[in-house]
């Protein structure tokens, strides 16, 4: 009898482990593809939401890599999360408009960056059981730093049109530290949520 309860509550985990995967990898992939579209359907093209659609779409992928990064097992689940956000931004076109294709040449910047902010809790919080913000602050100035300069070397050597490296510095700078520490914020609440379920 024993067994048989200890196999259903571990079938039930295995069960609860892939459905937070879905989900996480569909909020990774979705968000990038349409909300930015969604958001400009429903308050108009020129509204402050609308223009600030990019920090809205971040935060909510940068909240996804955090959680992966909190709740998923085996570094293959997590590849996914890292990599297909950039992907979908850049298919989706809504959040750079004109400079979407500008961003293929970013992409292994973000990835690379990606990686780093979930290493950072997988490591820092999990492995050493640091302080989830220690964890944060090491894995956003250190995303923000790798993005950045794969940037700033790619504008060296003149990748981007000088029209579009003021919007394009903004995106891979300022955007990326707001919205990373955005996510921080949020994922903790839903940590905070998920740790007291579990007691």
């Amino acid at each position: 009898m024993e067994n048989i309860i200890n196999k259903r509550a571990k079938d039930f985990s295995k069960a609860t482990d892939v459905a937070q995967t879905i989900l996480i990898y569909l909020v990774a992939l979705l968000t990038p593809l349409f909300l930015a579209q969604i958001i400009k359907s429903v308050f108009g093209a020129g509204s402050v939401v609308t223009q600030n659609s990019q920090l809205i779409v971040g935060s909510v992928v940068n909240t996804a890599l955090i959680m992966a990064a909190v709740n998923l097992k085996g570094w293959k689940n997590i590849l996914g999360v890292v990599t297909m956000p950039s992907i979908a931004t850049i298919l989706g076109g809504y959040v750079f408009k004109s400079a979407s294709v500008f961003m293929v040449y970013m992409i292994p910047a973000i990835w690379i960056g990606n990686f780093v902010l979930v290493y950072a809790y997988k490591w820092l919080m999990l492995s050493k059981e640091k302080n989830y913000f220690l964890a944060g602050i090491a894995g956003v100035v250190t995303k923000v730093a790798v993005i950045a300069a794969g940037f700033f070397i790619l504008k060296a050597f003149g990748i981007f049109p000088d029209k579009m490296v003021a919007t394009l510095q903004a995106a891979m700078t300022t955007t990326q530290l707001i919205t990373a520490s955005i996510g921080t914020v949020v994922a903790f609440g839903i940590y905070k949520l998920e740790t007291k379920k579990a007691k």
